[in-house]
């Protein structure tokens, strides 16, 4: 496959240049949601265009094998959307003389989107050949139908692992529930009706979870998705109201709302115990 003629000027009727570049990339995964389906920047199959779009133009640098879209540019393939400042799409020729994407940026404004997912930030970088979508600058932020999870550095998407990682102050909402930590990593795998679907988050340092009841405090958790379970681990703390439990060990069901605190060793091994406070109700 071939790619298309540059464009450098306006279109009149559209008021944006576009251009569309025939891919051999099969799927081509742009981000993934922590708490819900995965966004895919490929729709329609490997031999459906990508078509670009930009108000300022778009050139063919063919001695850097680049294409270079500016001004409110957007990438779309099938029902995914990429939006930024400026877009650029490196490419390669392959020996049958068509053309592979390995690279994509997109600068400025960055908006991805499907079918009940958006992603923001302000830089995104796509490594194709190792399936890692990079998005940063300012609060990242990835929606979806019931979650948002942002972070305060970066959104990572590892297309191989089938994970996603968020880096600095990284929060995962869903209702009246909010777990936060430094770093959080979801993976997700197929379900029964064979869509993605995240099963297990693990949360490392500065661990934060919060529901309409309890504020609990570790160094790091992991939440199983489907049990509605988070085992909490080192220095643990549930404050609910006035009260407070210490242990080193927490599972917190988020479905039911009952928390149970562990001690230090065995029981009888004459580890640390569980320390409670509880405040009493002052009559008036």
């Amino acid at each position: 496959m071939t790619a298309g003629p540059p464009v450098t000027g306006r279109r009149a009727a559209l008021g944006a240049a576009v251009v569309a570049v025939g891919l051999g990339l099969g799927s081509l995964p742009v981000a993934g949601p922590v708490l819900a389906q995965s966004l895919s920047v490929i729709g329609g199959g490997a031999n459906t265009p990508i078509e670009i779009y930009a108000e300022d133009g778009i050139e063919w640098q063919q001695e850097k094998r680049l294409f270079l879209a500016r001004g409110n540019a957007r990438a779309v393939r099938g029902e995914v959307e990429v939006r930024a400042d400026v877009l650029t799409a490196y490419y390669r020729e392959t020996p049958e003389g068509g053309t592979d994407i390995w690279r994509l940026h997109a600068d400025g404004n960055v908006r991805i989107s499907s079918p009940g997912e958006k992603a923001y930030g302000e830089k995104g970088i796509y490594d194709v050949d190792n399936g890692i979508l990079v998005l940063s600058g300012g609060r990242v932020r990835l929606v979806t139908e019931e979650d948002e999870i942002t972070a305060e550095r970066q959104l990572e998407y590892w297309e191989k692992k089938q994970m996603v990682v968020a880096r600095g102050n990284a929060s995962a909402v869903r209702g009246d529930k909010r777990l936060r930590a430094d770093v959080l990593a979801a993976y997700f795998r197929e379900d029964k009706n064979g869509k993605s679907a995240i099963y297990r988050v693990e949360a490392f340092d500065n661990v934060r979870i919060k529901t309409a009841k309890d504020d609990a405090r570790a160094d790091r958790a992991v939440y199983n998705v489907q049990s509605g379970i988070a085992t909490l681990t080192g220095s643990v703390k549930i404050i609910r109201g006035r009260n407070q439990l210490r242990g080193c060990r927490a599972e917190i069901n988020l479905n039911t709302g009952i928390s149970k605190v562990f001690g230090c060793g065995r029981p009888g091994s004459g580890g640390e115990p569980v320390r409670g406070i509880i405040q009493p109700v002052k009559k008036k």
